[in-house]
């Protein structure tokens, strides 16, 4: 059967080995590779054997030796009368047989398509269920951002989408330059369409001229506040989306949009803004001479005992700069050691606590007694 013969759609490989001039038919066919193929297209070796059995009616077991795939396919068979002989399978009888595989074929493909529509169909009703449920919307409650590209993708699809408010908080302290200007497209084009933002940021942020610019650029359709310190990073749409670090490196994100956990994260946003003080307003003075606001922030966190590098990032400032704001606390307060200062706080109340006012003012603020039960009580809280 020549290769071009061939039925359309089935590929075999076809080794052989390169026939040599004047070397006899045989000598080559048994120079020949492996025969990985099928009925429908021999090898070359093969395909000559075959043709020259059925021209003859029959061909010697030792000329065929060379074309184990002959046998093997059945298209060569011994002669019942002498064993030295093989004689071709009638090419009728071939064609039958391929026939035959190619209806198989068909009937198995149409099985699979049925199997595949069948599958379609089920899937298909799923979707048409979850559509109408009313908790659908717990399919896509939680989305996972992996990658800067994806998370930026998903914002400048929410922004698009917004229409009433963009309420956002950024607790890095002074934003740098480049995040101003990437985030610049979105809100010139939030502005455009009458859509409020309100930005909660750390007291840091005050001294960011950049921040001033852009917010002046902006006009009135953006706000700012300030606080001590605030809570994660969150950015939120129209209380229908929500964005949330899922790292803390924050290359990856949480696209939240199940309504309780929205409503939540709105809840927490306006309450932090009622606590704020507008960007542009004055901080109050604190109630102690000589203490800053971002000192008497310090001053809280180290009464709840965390380390340096902790409340640094809480208030949005650099490990260097807390520690200079912790040297003049100390300095201000007359620590000689962070046990002291961790006692001088308390005594002062920039921790929160009035129990040392009450003393204040009953007289008894140098007692030596009270000061060593308190240097007892804290120093656990202030050892690093």
């Amino acid at each position: 059967m020549p290769a071009s013969a061939a039925l359309p759609g089935r590929s075999v490989s076809r080794p052989w080995a390169s026939r040599e001039p004047g070397a006899g038919g045989v000598a080559a066919e048994r120079r020949t590779g492996e025969h990985s193929h099928g009925v429908d297209r021999l090898c070359e070796v093969g395909d000559r054997v075959y043709a020259r059995a059925v021209r003859r009616g029959r061909v010697p077991r030792w000329d065929a030796e060379a074309v184990p795939c002959l046998l093997e396919l059945a298209l060569l068979h011994p002669d019942p009368d002498d064993g030295d002989w093989l004689v071709p399978t009638t090419p009728n009888e071939i064609m039958a047989r391929l026939l035959r595989g190619v209806y198989d074929e068909v009937r198995e493909s149409q099985q699979r398509v049925g199997s595949a529509v069948a599958a379609f169909e089920w899937y298909a009703g799923l979707g048409r269920q979850a559509q109408a449920a009313p908790t659908s919307v717990e399919g896509t409650a939680i989305r996972v951002l992996d990658g800067q590209s994806r998370i930026q993708a998903a914002l400048d699809e929410a922004t698009r989408a917004s229409t009433t408010e963009v309420l956002t908080i950024q607790p890095a302290g002074i934003p740098r330059e480049h995040e101003l200007a990437e985030g610049l497209h979105r809100a010139l084009e939030l502005r455009g369409r009458g859509v409020r933002m309100r930005d909660l940021y750390t007291h840091v942020a005050r001294h960011s001229q950049r921040l001033l610019n852009h917010l002046e650029l902006m006009g009135g359709s953006v706000e700012a506040r300030t606080l001590d310190e605030v809570a994660e990073r969150l950015i939120l749409f129209d209380r229908t989306v929500a964005f949330i670090p899922a790292n803390a490196d924050r290359t990856m994100a949480l696209e939240l949009r199940h309504p309780a956990l929205v409503d939540y994260l709105a809840t927490v946003f306006e309450r932090l803004w009622r606590l704020a003080v507008p960007l542009t307003a004055p901080l109050s003075d604190t109630s102690i001479e000589g203490i800053s606001h971002r000192e008497q922030s310090i001053a809280a966190l180290l009464a709840e005992g965390h380390q340096d590098a902790v409340i640094a990032e809480r208030l949005g400032i650099s490990v260097r700069t807390c520690r200079a704001h912790i040297a003049r606390l100390s300095e201000t307060l007359g620590a000689a050691s962070r046990t002291q200062l961790g006692v001088r706080i308390a005594q002062m109340g920039l921790d929160g606590s009035t129990r040392y006012a009450e003393t204040i003012s009953a007289g008894g603020n140098d007692s030596e007694d009270a000061d060593q039960e308190e240097m007892s009580s804290s120093s656990s809280r202030w050892h690093r």
